[in-house]
Parts: structure tokens; sequence; C-alpha cells
């Protein structure tokens, strides 16, 4: 298992460790189909597969399927030698839903968060590592200077728990950061109630000029300047919870549903 930067790989030392973020997903949600991003030398993994019968790992990083394969031979069918960003997700367990985990690559960790909410309807739930500051950021509530863009978008479709920090030493070589286990688990709506495009389009807008108002942020996406001038629209969008995005768009943008 490994904390991937820019600047090298990070292997986690600690099998309790390992052992606890395995033990963090739901047992029987998916009947044992989980999928493993980055498992570097397969400390997590040893987890995963004791305790879930259908587990895969994907992995981009060729000499290390070479590696995994070589030191854990019964899982040669179970190690993918791909680029999770270009996974085919649906068709992974044959359109079957199944839970994801991961120590994820921080330089894509947000980029995984995001394939995983355009997958929701395959992906229930997700426990993973990632860098300290993203993992309080994707769980972070409003009123609070971490609650952005990554935060509105993940929690519109899962309910977010921060579960526990891992320390720099907890790694060889130690990173330069820490680390934040969370756990993601899918809301049970599978629709919105506004337009998804839109709503999208109206948080990114909106925190792409945090520190004022949405009514000076959103102008350029209205085409009736009148609708801004709901007192909504005086507060900043760090204040705003994603049910009142939720709200905004409608009233901005309102759709037949």
């Amino acid at each position: 298992m490994r904390a991937k930067k820019s600047y090298g790989q990070h292997f986690l030392r600690y099998p309790e460790i390992a052992e606890r973020i395995a033990q963090s997903l739901t047992p029987g949600l998916t009947d044992g189909r989980v999928l493993e991003v980055g498992p570097g030398k397969g400390i997590l993994t040893t987890f995963v597969a004791a305790n879930f019968s259908d587990f895969r790992a994907v992995e981009a990083d060729r000499d290390m399927v070479a590696w995994l394969i070589n030191h854990y031979p019964a899982w040669t069918d179970r190690i993918l030698e791909e680029d999770f960003m270009k996974l085919d997700l649906p068709g992974l367990f044959g359109g079957q839903s199944f839970q994801l985990i991961g120590n994820f690559p921080y330089n894509i960790s947000s980029q995984i968060i995001f394939r995983m909410i355009e997958n929701r309807v395959y992906i229930p739930e997700m426990v993973g590592m990632f860098q300290y500051e993203v993992a309080r950021r994707i769980v972070s509530g409003p009123g609070n200077k971490e609650y952005g863009i990554l935060s509105v978008l993940t929690q519109a479709w899962y309910e977010g728990t921060y579960l526990f920090t891992v320390d720099r030493d907890a790694f060889k070589p130690p990173p330069k950061v820490q680390s934040g286990v969370i756990r993601l688990k899918r809301k049970e709506h599978h629709q919105l109630g506004c337009d998804e495009i839109r709503f999208v389009q109206v948080v990114k807008t909106a925190f792409g000029q945090r520190r004022k108002m949405m009514r000076n942020t959103l102008r350029g996406l209205c085409e009736d300047p009148g609708l801004l001038e709901a007192e909504r629209f005086t507060r900043r969008p760090e204040q705003v919870s994603v049910e009142e995005f939720i709200e905004l768009t409608n009233h901005l943008f309102p759709v037949d549903l």
C-alpha cells in the first residue's frame, strides 16, 4: 500500500493500519465485490482478500504488478494492470455494484473521487486514504474554510465520515504530509432534484471567487439578473449547504423532474 506523490512512492509500514482500513468497509454490502486502487506491495490487499471473496486490485505500474504476482501468485487473476481513470467500471463486475478502497495516489485523488461520483450507481461505498487536507476537504461542512467544490459535489451523493489520521512515520520513506482515512456512503437518492449539469456549474462558478457574494459571481450564468436579487444570493458559497445549492440551482434553472 502506498501514498503517491510526484516525488516518489511511500509504502505503509504497519499491517494494523491496513487492517483497520479494510475493516472500515461494510461487510456484505456488495456480496464481497471490492476494487482496490493502487495496491503497491499488497499490505492492504492482504486484508481485503481475507475479508472479501471477490476482490480486484488495479495497478498502473507494470513493475509493481510483476512484484505482486511474484509474491502473491494466488492473486494473478485479481491484479489488473490498468489505469483506474480509464478502467471500465460498469463492466468490472458484470454490471454489479462494488465497494471501492485504496491508499489513493495523492496527485490524482480528487479525480478518483469525481470518477467515483460519475459511476455512483455501481459504487455504494468507498473507504480511502488521502492527503490529510484533501480528506478533511471532502467531508467538511459549510461555514468552514475547508468546505469547497470537492465537498459539495461529493456530499451531493455521498455521506462522508472522517475515520482517523495516519502519521508520516507510518510510511517508508515518510512523506512530507499526514494522511487521513475517510468513508463515503452513497445516499439513497439517485436524482438531486435539479438539473445536475447546472448544479455542478453553479457550484464551480460560485467557488471560483469564494470570498464574493454569489449575487456577483453567478451573474454570468443568469439570463435574468432579477433572479439574483433574492436574499439567498447575498451569502458566500462557503456558507451554503448542499441542499441550499440544489435550491439555488432550481431557482436559477427550474426544470420539471
